[in-house]
């Protein structure tokens, strides 16, 4: 197992410190040599930082200078990178008070742009918003990411407001938003996507995809705590978004034992067919942390849908990821499905009802304690909290009408974090 990063430093410096490097340069001693007759002398290392981040696919690129060859007996281009990855893996509290600090100003300003959209408005104009709040009133300079505006059908694109679709759209009546947006703070990020319907109020169907989402949800935080596999957590997200599809008719149950058929559903692949991403991610000093497949951890799945996991990893306390399940009616694969045997035959014409839909996705940051979890976002969730504050109820709300999410209510006074008793 890799070591605490701390442990690994205090122990190569205490190792170089017994080992008398400016006698064995001076005296012309190499390090297979024996140091004053007695015990053959400690190599120094030379640590470089060189390894892959498996979740962005970029190489650390190791340092380099002239004359590093001579190095190349000492030269350790592995040890370093496993030792920081494997420790931002795991966050102090102290990082956990930075972050949980980052999701209260984020959150909050999810919130006011929630209160402020309203058909008329361009996408582009509720990214501003969100990022003014986050500066004047957090201190946020930075997000931890391009912001995602994603209106009506803009949200067929998981990773819309790029330069080729810069959050251009015009927000209209009947549209459901979807905007994934997180401020950064001393280089902690925050990662969090609401979705609520531009025109204050829901309609049966934009209600029903909503739920279903919130219902997988629900059931990610009910079951986080050490020891569970976030693979296991995916394909429970996928039931619960499949369950909520056969409840509004996009898929047929065939009037069938439910569970027996969402397995089958899902043994035919067709949960990745409307949530094509993983469940979630570390996070932390990058918005994907590194560590999600380091050497001697469970290895990518093939699958459609798994395969996109960022981890699959066994969680433990300490741990931060994100929980974003979402459902989305994206033209391509809906198409695809239609031309898939194992498939097909669970859908109903009622797919074509939600072409041009979008999508919704709910994301929260979660760190996982040693019984359970935490939720560090404080955004509103149950459907009742989406429609107040969008009429302009008060956020924090004075009860907590969804505990099931976990939410450790917060508010910061003077520059300091405060519990709230709900």
């Amino acid at each position: 197992d890799v070591e605490d990063l701390k442990e690994f430093v205090e122990r190569e410096m205490k190792r170089l410190d017994e080992t008398d490097i400016e006698s064995s340069s001076s005296d012309g001693l190499n390090n297979e040599e024996k140091k004053g007759g007695g015990e053959p002398a400690t190599k120094s290392k030379l640590y470089l930082l060189k390894g892959l981040n498996t979740d962005s696919g970029n190489f650390a690129t190791p340092a380099s200078f002239e004359g590093i060859d001579k190095f190349s007996d000492v030269r350790d281009d592995e040890s370093l990178f496993r030792s920081i990855s494997e420790s931002r893996v795991f966050k102090s509290s102290a990082e956990i008070d930075i972050m949980r600090y980052t999701n209260w100003v984020s959150s909050m300003a999810h919130v006011e742009v929630m209160r402020a959209a309203k058909p008329g408005m361009m996408e582009y104009q509720l990214e501003s918003l969100f990022q003014h709040h986050t500066y004047t009133h957090g201190g946020c300079r930075h997000m931890s990411y391009t912001c995602i505006c994603a209106c009506g059908p803009s949200a067929n694109i998981l990773h819309y407001g790029h330069a080729g679709r810069p959050n251009s759209r015009l927000l209209e009546e009947g549209m459901i938003a979807l905007l994934d947006m997180g401020a950064e703070y001393k280089c902690y990020a925050s990662d969090i996507t609401c979705s609520f319907p531009i025109s204050g109020s829901f309609t049966d169907d934009q209600k029903s995809i909503y739920e279903a989402v919130l219902a997988a949800q629900i059931k990610v935080m009910a079951m986080l705590k050490p020891g569970v596999t976030w693979l296991d957590m995916h394909r429970e997200a996928e039931r619960e978004i499949l369950k909520g599809l056969i409840g509004c008719g996009v898929l047929d149950g065939g009037g069938k034992d439910l569970d027996e058929v969402i397995e089958t559903m899902l043994n035919a692949d067709l949960g990745a067919i409307f949530m094509p991403h993983g469940l979630g991610h570390f996070i932390g000093i990058d918005t994907h942390d590194v560590g999600g497949y380091s050497p001697g951890k469970p290895a990518r799945s093939e699958r459609p849908g798994e395969r996109k996991l960022r981890t699959a990893r066994q969680l433990d306390e300490g741990m931060v990821v994100t929980v974003e399940p979402g459902i989305y009616f994206i033209d391509p694969l809906l198409d695809a499905a239609m031309s898939d045997e194992r498939q097909k035959r669970f859908l109903t014409e009622r797919v074509n009802d939600f072409r041009g839909f979008g999508g919704v996705r709910l994301e929260d940051d979660v760190r996982i304690t040693s019984d359970g979890c935490e939720n560090l976002t404080l955004c509103p969730r149950a459907i009742e909290e989406v429609l107040d504050v969008m009429s302009g109820g008060s956020w924090p709300p004075a009860t907590d009408v969804l505990p099931e999410m976990k939410r450790k209510w917060a508010t910061c006074k003077e520059g300091r974090m405060e519990f709230l008793d709900m």
